[in-house]
């Protein structure tokens, strides 16, 4: 309990930053107006040494060297992009819209570990190098995560391979990056869990036509996933916004095993099929033989009668007539 209430602390708070337009010109117009008061100072120092054109110059040389300092606070926000800040360790917010801010030169972008690149630069004598440049803002768009095909044991037992596909973006910046290390991968590994979890408790496949399926109920397997992910991911800051089987078959140990017993059910289901519409058709003959009186038959001739319908409806091949052009009895 203590560790779930140490885990949800962090939560996101949008920054409300000043436009760094007004920053920025009001910079360089100080920075400008230092450059003028140095070259001022300089001139009256040459016609009059005294304390005020001494001050004069100290805060004009001053202003030169630290005048800079407030562009190291400009930052931009591209669309669907967030830059969390801390000031000294301590969380300050998050600036999630899109535009030129000024923020605090001493705050620093916490930055994700999910987030490194790999930046290929020029190097001397025409070469390349590769530099590891960390990302300093999250994205906000919505990402994919294949979750390749993973070996899973359905209710039944039996080893199938299944892959998903989730889509998903991040909703609380301050979760992702203080709640977990590296939230893709922590959102790979509770889909590995979620996805064994959720499918043991399906078959692969089922003769009962009202039983819950893994093939034959999509829908209802990947609406549970989902809601299932995204109670794990929730304390990561991560919206799961959908959830998709991408691979679902049979193990390759047991595939040709499966496929002859599918193949089994398949015959025997239409076989069924064919014997309950041949005793239906055996049945209306018999009784309208009756009732047109068309001929008298006992038990026997009924029974045989019977026994040759059946086989001409139920074989697998044409049946061969014989006419018979004596008696019957």
């Amino acid at each position: 309990m203590k560790d779930n209430i140490k885990a949800d602390r962090y939560e996101e708070r949008e920054l409300k930053a000043p436009n760094g337009w007004a920053v920025l010109f009001l910079s360089i117009i100080l920075y400008l107006g230092a450059l003028a008061l140095t070259v001022a100072a300089c001139v009256r120092l040459d016609a009059e040494e005294n304390a005020g054109n001494f001050a004069m110059l100290f805060v004009g040389i001053v202003w030169l060297a630290i005048g800079w300092f407030p562009w190291v606070g400009l930052r931009v926000i591209k669309p669907n992009e967030a830059l969390v800040l801390t000031l000294f360790g301590k969380y300050v917010g998050t600036l999630k819209k899109e535009g030129f801010y000024f923020v605090n030169p001493f705050s620093s972008a916490a930055v994700p570990h999910s987030n490194n690149t790999i930046t290929v630069v020029a190097a001397p004598g025409g070469s390349t190098a590769a530099v590891n440049r960390p990302r300093t803002k999250v994205s906000l768009k919505m990402l994919t995560h294949d979750n390749k095909k993973q070996k899973i044991n359905d209710q039944m037992g039996n080893p199938i391979e299944v892959g998903i596909v989730v889509i998903w973006r991040v909703v609380n910046t301050a979760k992702a990056l203080f709640n977990v290390d590296n939230y893709e991968t922590f959102l790979s590994i509770q889909a590995d869990s979620t996805l064994r979890d959720v499918a043991r408790c399906y078959p692969y496949d089922s003769t009962d036509s009202d039983e819950k399926t893994l093939r034959g109920s999509a829908q209802e397997v990947c609406e549970q996933l989902r809601e299932e992910l995204q109670k794990r991911v929730e304390n990561a800051g991560l919206e799961i916004i959908e959830a998709r089987i991408t691979h679902l078959a049979y193990a390759p140990e047991i595939a040709a095993a499966m496929l002859q017993r599918q193949q089994a059910t398949a015959i025997i289901e239409a076989r069924q099929k064919i014997v309950d519409g041949a005793v239906g058709m055996v049945e209306m003959a018999l009784n309208k033989l009756s009732e047109s009186n068309v001929c008298e038959l006992d038990e026997e001739r009924k029974a045989q009668m019977v026994s040759n319908l059946l086989v001409v409806l139920c074989g697998n091949k044409d049946a061969q007539p014989i006419v018979n052009s004596g008696s019957i009895y």
